[in-house]
């Protein structure tokens, strides 16, 4: 059987942008060949999650200590996401998961896949991670990007019918409810907006934040990411995309602001505003960037660059999607391929966390799902 997922069917499972849905998966195929998830695609990242959430060690935890109590294990401190290298990696794989098995119930290994995500996120482990965030010393602890990724795994679990995910989610939800918090109470005192190529990236963090706000019914946040992403970035002009990338991005800075302003502006005021930000994107983008080269996916940060292109390309899918910019989406399949073909290498380095990326590219191209 072969589904297709239609604009209209994603504009209900992950808004996109004030201005519309225009256009469906079938107009965009008629003139540009867009990713598929076949099932070859869905097993073949679905390791790379399966693999590394129960995964301990090596491990970077980025924590505080308080004093001698703080040093514990990966699992006693975050029992529910200690996998994966680092807390927001475990995220990822969580995410991923949760996606490919919503998508594909006659996964391979599905029911050992739900059994180590209900392993993971029982009521008992969320509350050892609220504990932790509730702690004087690590209460901004992954501020911004890990936090996003939870709304994000938290956006999954709710679009997902069946009756083990809804209680996962209610055990995940008081966690989702601190950390949405804690965004609030954060965007009202960051007078500027952080601009690096990297997990502070504020663009990517209000991105997240916004489709989890829509999606889940939040008007507090949802109103202030659109107050603070106006306030940000309205008045920008000329964005320096020459200087990109840095030598260990995984974001576009100049890409993740124009992509978060589509869900901020009307259609009209979108493209008053990308002429003047971004001169040339909608008309020879291919200009402005070409996908990144990797010199050594062994190197952790170098490997960034595999996501680098990832990113770009769902920021691409996102601006020119709805505008039916076949030469923003042709450039998003070239960053995606350029990635999506060198994974697999066996370098831990970038497979802890890539898989995640190349999925969220997928969806952003409105992938045809076959089964």
């Amino acid at each position: 059987m072969v589904r297709l997922m239609t604009k209209s069917l994603h504009c209900i499972m992950l808004p996109l942008v004030i201005f519309g849905c225009q256009n469906t998966n079938k107009d965009i195929a008629e003139n540009v060949e867009v990713p598929t998830l076949a099932i070859d695609k869905a097993e073949f990242l679905y390791h790379f999650a399966f693999d590394c959430i129960d995964k301990e060690y090596p491990n970077k935890l980025g924590q505080t200590l308080g004093d001698s109590t703080y040093l514990a294990t990966p699992s006693v401190l975050h029992p529910a996401f200690y996998g994966c290298f680092d807390w927001h990696s475990s995220l990822h794989g969580h995410w991923i998961l949760v996606n490919l098995l919503r998508s594909y119930p006659n996964l391979d290994n599905y029911d050992s896949i739900l059994s180590k995500l209900e392993s993971n996120i029982t009521s008992e482990n969320i509350a050892v991670e609220m504990d932790y965030f509730n702690n004087e010393h690590n209460k901004n602890y992954e501020r911004t990007y890990g936090w996003v990724w939870l709304f994000k795994l938290a956006e999954a679990l709710d679009q997902w019918i069946h009756p083990r995910a809804l209680t996962m989610s209610k055990n995940l939800q008081p966690l989702v409810d601190t950390l949405e918090r804690k965004l609030i109470d954060f965007l009202p005192k960051l007078t500027y907006p952080i601009r690096e190529g990297t997990h502070s990236n504020t663009a990517f963090a209000l991105s997240f934040a916004i489709d989890y706000a829509r999606s889940q019914s939040r008007p507090e946040l949802e109103k202030i990411i659109i107050e603070r992403a106006k306030e940000y970035y309205l008045m920008d002009i000329n964005c320096p995309i020459t200087w990109e990338p840095g030598g260990f991005d995984f974001f576009s800075p100049c890409l993740q602001e124009a992509s978060l302003m589509t869900k901020v502006l009307s259609k009209d005021e979108f493209l008053t505003w990308i002429n003047q930000f971004m001169p040339g994107l909608l008309t020879s983008p291919e200009k402005l960037m070409q996908p990144a080269i990797v010199t050594d996916r062994s190197d952790g940060q170098l490997a960034h660059l595999d996501g680098l292109n990832f990113s770009r390309a769902w920021c691409l899918y996102e601006i020119g999607t709805p505008l039916d910019n076949q030469s923003l989406i042709q450039l998003a399949n070239d960053h995606f391929k350029a990635s999506y073909e060198q994974m697999g290498t066996g370098e831990y380095a970038g497979e802890h966390w890539l898989a995640s990326f190349a999925l969220y590219a997928l969806i952003k191209g409105n992938y045809v799902i076959n089964d």
